[in-house]
C-alpha cells in the first residue's frame, strides 16, 4: 500500500520539473539571437512506478505512478542537415572563390572596349594600312612605332597584371592555410574541454554548439566527414564524445584525418622547387598528390588559381593558363612580324646596306633576339633600332629598294589575318581569333562560376533554413511552452494544496468522535 505522504512526493517531483522546464525555456529566450545557439529542451521522464522491483516487493509490476523527473537537457539538433549544410558549404566556398578570380581576370583583359590588347592590336594594323598609302611619310612611319609600342606595352602590362594576382592568389593559399590550422587547433580544444565533462554525466551544450561552429566554418574550405567517438565513464546516452574530423574527396574517400583523439593535425600546401605552384598538400603524415585532391572547397579553388603542378608536370591554374596564353599570343605575334619585316628594306639598309632590322625584341636579350617564349608577353618591347630611327622600319621590297612599296607595307598589314601556330596544340587561326577564343573560353568559364555559386548558395540556404527550423528559437513556441510548463507548475502546487487539505482531515478531524 501506497504510503499516505505519496502524493506530496509526486507533486513535489511535478514542480522540480517544470521550473527545470521553465529554467530551460528562459534561457532559449534569452539566446533567441544568439548566433550558433542551439534551442535547448528538458526530457522529462516518469519516475519508477510504486510498488518498485525488489526482493520483498508484492509480485506485480509497478502500477501507480510516483511523478516525473527531469533528465538532461539536450539540444534539439538534426545531424543529417548539419551534414547536408556542410557539403553545401564546401561547393559555395569553391565556386564563390573561383568565380572571384575569373571575374579578376575579367577586369584585367576589359575585353571587349576600347583600351583593351584587341584595340591596340587594331590600331596598329591600321597605322600600317596608313603607311601602306604613302610608306616614304615620315609621319605615317612614327605612328606605326608609336603603335607598335603600345602594343608591346599593353602586353607587358597584362602580363604583370595577370602575375600580381597571381601573388595575391599565394597569399590568400596562405591564409587559407593558417585559418584551416587554426580552426583544427580549437577544435581540438573544444574536444578536450567536452572529453573531461561528459564523463562525469553532463552535458556540454554550449561546447557542442561552439564545435559545430567550428565544424562550419571548416567545411568552407573542403569536404569533411565527421564522427563521434563514444566517451567513457559515466557519460549520459546522450553525450556525443569527441569529434573525429577527416577530409574526404567528392566521393567520400578519406584523404587524410584531421582531427583524431589524439589531437589536431598540420596541413600544409607544399610548393615545386620554383616556387611558382603547388605540388601537394600534406595533412599530419600524409603527403597528397595536388592532382589526386578532390575534396571540393575553398583550398582547392584557391590552389587552381594560384597554379598546380599537373600530371605531365607543367604549370596550369587559372592565372598559370592566362600567363601561357599571353606569352603564346605575344611570341608568336613577334616572332611573324619580325620574319616579314626581315625581309623587307628600310631607309636605312638602302643606304648603308645594313642586316635585316627586326621590329620587336626581348628586353631580357642581349642582342634583343625572341628565343624563350617563356614569359616573353611580359618582356616584348620594340627593338632598339627602331627606337632610334623611323628610317630603320622596313617600308619597301627587295626588288624595289629605291622607293617605298605599298605592296610590301600591305603584306605587314595583312600578318593579322594569317593563320598560325601558337605552340599549345591547338588548330591555327589568325590573332584576333585566337585571342577571342581566349576571351570566350575565359568568359564561359566566369558565367559557369557565377552560376555554381548562386546554384550553391541558394541550395545552402535551403539546407539552413531547414536546419535552423529544427534548432533555432522560435519565440511563439517558447511562450506557448512558458504557458505550459507555468501551468503545470501551478497544477503540481495545487495538488499539494489538495493534499494537505487531506492529510489536515485525516491528522485534525479523524479519531475525535466521543471527546
Amino acid at each position: 500500500m501506497a504510503s499516505t505522504f505519496m502524493g506530496l512526493e509526486t507533486a513535489r517531483r511535478g514542480m522540480t520539473a517544470q521550473q527545470g522546464a521553465l529554467y530551460t525555456t528562459g534561457n532559449n529566450i534569452a539566446n533567441a539571437n544568439t548566433l550558433g545557439y542551439t534551442r535547448q529542451r528538458v526530457d522529462l521522464q516518469q519516475s519508477e512506478s510504486f510498488p518498485s522491483v525488489g526482493t520483498n516487493a508484492p509480485k506485480m509490476p509497478g502500477q501507480m505512478g510516483t511523478g516525473v523527473v527531469a533528465g538532461a537537457v539536450v539540444r534539439v539538433r538534426e545531424t543529417f542537415l548539419d551534414t547536408q549544410y556542410r557539403s553545401e558549404a564546401s561547393k559555395l566556398g569553391y565556386w564563390e572563390n573561383r568565380s572571384a578570380a575569373l571575374s579578376n581576370l575579367e577586369t584585367i583583359l576589359n575585353e571587349p572596349s576600347d583600351s583593351g590588347l584587341s584595340a591596340a592590336m587594331d590600331s596598329f594594323w591600321k597605322s600600317l594600312q596608313d603607311m601602306a598609302v604613302d610608306p616614304q611619310n615620315a609621319g605615317a612611319r612614327a605612328v606605326v612605332r608609336q603603335r607598335g609600342i603600345a602594343v608591346a606595352e599593353t602586353f607587358n602590362y597584362l602580363h604583370q597584371t595577370v602575375s600580381a594576382e597571381k601573388a595575391d592568389a599565394k597569399n590568400e593559399l596562405s591564409v587559407a592555410e593558417k585559418e584551416i590550422n587554426t580552426l583544427l587547433s580549437q577544435i581540438d580544444q573544444v574536444n578536450k574541454q567536452i572529453g573531461s565533462i561528459e564523463p562525469n554525466g553532463y552535458l556540454p551544450n554550449d561546447l557542442y554548439d561552439k564545435r559545430d561552429g567550428l565544424l562550419d566554418e571548416l567545411s568552407k574550405f573542403a569536404n569533411i566527414k565527421v564522427s563521434y567517438e563514444a566517451p567513457g565513464g559515466n557519460a549520459l546516452a546522450q553525450a556525443e564524445g569527441k569529434a573525429i574530423v577527416t577530409l574526404v574527396d567528392d566521393k567520400g574517400n578519406a584523404l587524410g584525418t584531421l582531427v583524431d583523439k589524439d589531437g589536431a593535425k598540420q596541413v600544409k600546401v607544399n610548393s615545386n622547387a620554383d616556387d611558382t605552384a603547388v605540388q601537394s598538400i600534406t595533412i599530419g603524415d600524409t603527403v597528397v598528390d595536388i592532382n589526386n585532391f578532390n575534396s571540393i572547397g575553398k583550398l582547392k579553388s584557391v590552389v587552381e588559381s594560384y597554379g598546380y603542378v599537373d600530371q605531365n608536370g607543367e604549370l596550369a591554374g587559372t592565372f598559370n593558363d592566362m600567363l601561357k596564353e599571353l606569352d603564346n599570343l605575344a611570341y608568336t605575334f613577334a616572332t611573324e612580324f619580325n620574319k616579314v619585316h626581315e625581309e623587307g628594306l628600310s631607309p636605312n639598309e638602302i643606304k648603308d646596306g645594313d642586316k635585316a632590322i627586326s621590329f620587336f625584341a626581348d628586353s631580357e636579350s642581349v642582342d634583343g633576339s625572341i628565343t624563350d617564349r617563356n614569359g616573353f608577353a611580359s618582356r616584348m618591347t620594340i627593338s632598339q633600332d627602331i627606337r632610334n630611327s623611323l628610317d630603320n622600319i622596313a617600308n619597301a621590297d627587295p626588288s624595289n629598294p629605291t622607293l617605298g612599296d605599298a605592296t610590301y607595307v600591305s603584306k605587314l598589314a595583312e600578318i593579322i589575318n594569317n593563320k598560325y601556330d601558337y605552340g599549345n596544340n591547338s588548330e591555327q587561326s589568325n590573332f584576333r581569333n585566337y585571342f577571342e577564343g581566349v576571351i570566350g573560353s575565359m568568359a564561359v568559364s566566369a558565367q559557369e562560376a557565377n552560376k555554381m555559386a548562386a546554384n550553391s548558395a541558394t541550395l545552402q540556404q535551403t539546407v539552413d533554413n531547414r536546419r535552423m527550423s529544427v534548432s533555432s528559437v522560435s519565440l511563439d513556441e517558447e511562450m506557448t511552452n512558458m504557458i505550459q510548463f507555468q501551468q503545470a507548475y501551478n497544477a503540481s502546487a495545487r495538488m499539494i494544496t489538495v493534499m494537505d487539505e487531506l492529510l489536515d482531515k485525516i491528522i485534525n478531524g479523524m479519531g475525535v468522535v466521543g471527546r
